[in-house]
């Protein structure tokens, strides 16, 4: 994998942290970067930041000029990736929302923002993710992509266990996307499953 030194840094530094394996692969995260250049990306949507991996990853694809809004409840996660943000001197395209994904959503929606995103990355607590797809696709231009990683959830949305909610939530999604008319759609097996949607 040819990565850029500073996304490497944060990659090692985001796994040891704990949770630090719900991070995007760089397999995952080099596709990404790679659909959003030939899409000729501008502007992203992050839900989940934790360190800001995939963020970093979308800001070293986008253009000078190309805006990252990512999405974070936890203040902490976020402060390590910054300075490998700097480093890669990408933090000017990186904006930071401390607050619930869906006050974000909703903020862009109400500030005429619909249909003005290329790229949109999914991966925030699986319990509010049939909300977030929907919102995102708002948010997405027609030709835009949404990426949603995790979406095997170890096997375990095959038949989730009795009040496994992420794993049933995670099973409802790719579910609903399955049966989506607006969207083509890609499930890839790297990683733990990666769900590409194209809005039509």
């Amino acid at each position: 994998i040819r990565e850029h030194p500073a996304l490497r840094s944060l990659r090692l530094l985001t796994l040891e942290q704990p949770h630090g394996d719900y991070m995007m692969t760089c397999e995952q995260a080099q596709l990404l970067a790679n659909l959003a250049r030939l899409i000729k990306a501008k502007k992203a949507l992050d839900l989940g930041t934790f360190t800001g991996y995939s963020a970093l990853a979308l800001a070293l694809a986008l253009p000078p000029a190309g805006r990252v809004v990512t999405c974070e409840v936890d203040a902490g996660p976020p402060e390590l990736g910054r300075p490998l943000w700097r480093k890669a001197e990408m933090d000017h395209k990186i904006d930071l929302r401390l607050k619930p994904a869906l006050e974000t959503l909703d903020e862009l929606l109400a500030a005429g923002e619909a249909s003005t995103f290329d790229v949109a990355v999914v991966d925030a607590d699986k319990e509010n993710c049939t909300a977030y797809y929907e919102r995102c696709l708002q948010l997405l231009r027609p030709g835009g992509m949404l990426a949603i990683p995790r979406v095997l959830w170890n096997g375990e949305v095959l038949q989730p266990q009795q009040g496994d909610t992420a794993a049933e939530s995670v099973r409802n999604l790719n579910e609903r996307i399955r049966r989506d008319a607006r969207v083509y759609i890609s499930l890839l097996p790297l990683g733990d499953g990666l769900t590409l949607a194209f809005k039509i």
